[in-house]
C-alpha cells in the first residue's frame, strides 16, 4: 500500500482509476467531512454511482468493506495535512482579498517545508550524500513538474562539482541510463513513485548496478523497492492539482539539503564555489562593460 493513510491512497491511485471511481474520489477529496459519516447508498447517490461500484472503489484500494474504508477515512482526519480540502475553501472563496490569498500560500507554502522537515531522516540524508561524493557521474532525473527540482539539483551542484547533470528527456534518461556502471549514481524525483517512465528507467539503471536515490511522497510505492536511499517530501497533493508549486518547493527544499550536507562533509567545496562564483562574476562584469 502507498500509505496508511486513505487520502494518500486515493492520490496514489487516482491517475490509474476508471471514470466512476474518479467520481467518488473527487467527492471524498472536497467532502472528506461529510463523506465519513454517509451509508454507503448515501454516498453512492452524491457521486451518481451504483452502490456496487463504491464497494468496489474500497476494495480496490485494499479495504474489506466500506465500513473499514469509511473507519480509515475517519482516522485521516487526525492527520496534520489536510491542503486537499483547502481547494475547496479557496474555490468557495471568490470575495477573498488578495490578502487573503497571500496568506493562504504562504501558510501553504511554510507548511509544507515544516512536514518535509519532519519525514527527513538524517541517517538516509547521509547515505544520500556518501554516494553522492562517491559516484562518478550522478544523474538528475524526473518527469513532469519533478523535472524542475532535478533540473535545480543539477545547478545547485554545479556550483561544486561538474559530476551532476540533468537528463530532460524520458528517451534519453533511457539511453543513459543503460550506459551507467556500478560508480555512477541517479537521483530521482518523483512525487507519487509511480509513474511508467521512473520505474522503467530506474529498472534499466538497477541492471546496470548504479546507486538509485528516489525523491518521493510513498515510501512504499513502487519506485521506491528499487532504490538504495528513498527521502520522503511533503504533504499530500490533490491529483486534481498536478505540479503544485508547494510540492515543488518541499522538493527544492530537500534539494537544498542535500547540497549543504555535502559541502559540509567534502573537501574543497568552499574553494570550489568560489571559483565558480568568480567565474559567473567575471560574465556579469563583462554584460556591464558591453552596455
Amino acid at each position: 500500500m502507498a500509505s496508511d493513510n486513505v487520502l494518500e491512497r486515493m492520490t496514489a491511485r487516482y491517475n490509474s482509476m476508471t471514470r466512476s471511481n474518479k467520481k467518488i474520489a473527487d467527492y471524498i477529496f472536497n467532502h472528506r467531512l461529510q463523506a465519513q459519516y454517509l451509508s454507503i447508498t448515501s454516498l453512492a447517490e452524491e457521486c451518481g454511482v451504483a452502490v456496487a461500484t463504491v464497494t468496489r472503489f474500497c476494495r480496490d484500494l485494499g479495504f474489506g468493506g466500506y465500513n473499514t474504508f469509511k473507519l480509515a477515512l475517519a482516522k485521516s482526519g487526525l492527520t496534520d495535512e489536510g491542503h486537499v480540502e483547502e481547494y475547496a475553501k479557496e474555490a468557495e472563496a471568490e470575495d477573498s482579498t488578495f490578502e487573503d490569498l497571500l496568506n493562504r500560500l504562504y501558510s501553504r507554502h511554510t507548511s509544507a517545508i515544516a512536514q518535509t522537515m519532519a519525514k527527513l531522516n538524517g541517517r538516509d540524508v547521509r547515505r544520500a550524500v556518501d554516494i553522492l561524493a562517491s559516484a562518478n557521474r550522478v544523474l538528475c532525473m524526473g518527469q513532469g513538474g519533478s523535472l524542475v527540482a532535478a533540473m535545480s539539483m543539477w545547478t545547485r551542484f554545479a556550483t561544486v562539482t561538474p559530476k551532476f547533470q540533468c537528463i530532460q528527456d524520458s528517451h534519453m534518461q533511457a539511453m543513459t541510463a543503460a550506459l551507467l556502471s556500478e560508480d555512477d549514481a541517479i537521483v530521482y524525483f518523483s512525487y507519487s513513485g509511480a509513474t511508467r517512465e521512473a520505474l522503467d528507467n530506474l529498472e534499466i539503471a538497477r541492471k546496470r548496478r548504479a546507486k538509485l536515490i528516489l525523491v518521493t511522497h510513498f515510501p512504499n510505492s513502487p519506485a521506491a523497492e528499487s532504490a538504495d536511499v528513498v527521502i520522503l517530501c511533503g504533504p499530500i497533493e490533490d491529483p486534481r492539482q498536478s505540479g503544485s508549486m508547494y510540492i515543488k518547493i518541499s522538493q527544492m527544499f530537500i534539494v537544498d539539503v542535500l547540497y549543504n550536507e555535502y559541502c559540509r562533509v567534502t573537501k574543497n567545496s568552499d574553494e570550489d564555489r568560489e571559483i565558480t562564483a568568480d567565474a559567473l562574476q567575471i560574465k556579469k562584469c563583462e554584460k556591464g562593460t558591453e552596455k
